[in-house]
């Protein structure tokens, strides 16, 4: 055989589509997404909120509203709830003026700080950029009130106004920020990324077994009815779910080590989270076939993105912003954000999930009821042994 006849031979044909297509989808998909970084950085919405009876807070807030590269800026809210949005990420940061800002500036006292506050138990591109900001603010905020400040002490001590001012600019900057840090995650890019890996291990593991699975439930077709047969393919993912689940979890607690009590709740997610993307991957291998698997490459690659675990809904572009409402990986990974760092309930994300996976299952049921063509079931040699025992008898 020749090289070249080699090379039109099905696998070697494949292995060169397979090759281009993995390039061009991984690339096309992967570049765009990431160009919201940190281009759309000005879409994360933040509030403001002036409680200061002064005029030092409100112009601090005009200030912000102006210098901040940011669209969509709260100011009428209560800093109550924008510490509960921040809690659900609906918020990427909020600054918060206090009530006796202006007195406590003119009395030079500690308690003036000003809060930002951040949430790590979410996108890490969010809290590094928030992080970045409230640095750059506190810089400027110090610049502006350490003189101010060291210039009303100093007056206090009936130090004459032009010398108070000359002694002011000798004086340590002054500190009006003060960041709080809520849901803090440990040290390591392995805790940061363990919501998007656990949600990952089962989807890969999940897409691959319905691509078997479907395979055997096809060619099991003649020997059982197609009831019976899409009953065992649930069967078998759920088998498989439960036993790789636990590995998966087992590993996660080897290496990052979270709290014991949670682990019941991470390994049900996980089994949860294998069960969703089995079905949801199965619709186009249930349609197509193996073929099915190349289409699913590139949704698997769009949702490396939409899932939420680098860049929130608000950063990202169009398509994979729609394809965070559907996607399994996306409600999983907020989950798992919500129960292994942060301080709400996962449940709405679950039950998100769940009904991703519901919808999915539905699909794959009508596919295989309507779209596989019936065929007789076979008997095999020992049933017919049998049913001719029992008729003889």
């Amino acid at each position: 055989m020749k090289f070249t006849a080699f090379l039109k031979t099905r696998g070697a044909t494949a292995a060169i589509f397979m090759g281009i297509f993995y390039a061009v989808a991984m690339l096309g998909i992967f570049l765009p997404g990431y160009t919201a970084i940190p281009g759309n950085v000005d879409k994360l919405p933040i509030a403001i909120i002036n409680d200061d009876a002064g005029k030092n807070g409100a112009m601090i807030a005009e200030n912000l509203q102006e210098s901040l590269p940011f669209k969509e800026i709260e100011t009428d809210i209560t800093n109550k709830q924008a510490l509960k949005d921040l809690e659900h990420n609906d918020l990427a940061l909020v600054v918060h003026i206090p009530k006796t800002f202006s007195e406590n500036i003119q009395k030079g006292e500690a308690s003036s700080s000003i809060d930002f506050t951040i949430n790590e138990a979410g996108a890490t591109v969010v809290s590094s950029t928030m992080n970045s900001v409230v640095t750059e603010i506190n810089n400027q905020l110090s610049t502006q009130f350490s003189q101010q400040t060291a210039q009303g002490v100093l007056m206090n001590f009936n130090v004459p106004e032009k010398q108070a001012a000359e002694l002011a600019e000798k004086i340590e900057k002054s500190n009006v920020g003060n960041v709080v840090t809520i849901n803090e995650i440990p040290d390591g890019m392995n805790h940061n990324m363990l919501p998007m890996f656990l949600t990952m291990a089962g989807y890969v593991g999940a897409m691959i077994g319905a691509m078997q699975l479907v395979g055997a439930f096809r060619a099991s077709r003649g020997k059982a009815s197609k009831t019976r047969l899409f009953t065992y393919v649930q069967m078998a993912a759920l088998l498989i779910a439960v036993v790789s689940s636990i590995i998966a979890v087992g590993v996660a607690y080897l290496i990052d080590k979270p709290s014991g009590d949670l682990f019941f709740g991470i390994a049900g997610q996980q089994i949860l989270n294998y069960m969703v993307c089995f079905n949801f991957t199965a619709i186009l291998i249930f349609l197509f076939g193996e073929g099915g698997m190349i289409l699913n490459l590139p949704i698997l690659l769009m949702q490396t993105i939409a899932n939420g675990a680098t860049i929130t809904r608000d950063m990202m572009h169009a398509p994979y912003e729609w394809m965070s409402h559907i996607s399994p990986m996306y409600y999983s990974v907020q989950a798992y954000f919500a129960n292994l760092f942060g301080s709400i309930s996962p449940s709405p994300y679950i039950w998100s999930m769940a009904a991703v996976g519901a919808v999915a299952m539905l699909i794959n049921m009508a596919i295989a009821a309507f779209l596989h063509k019936p065929m007789p079931v076979q008997i095999s040699e020992t049933e017919v042994e049998k049913k001719a025992a029992e008729i003889t008898a």
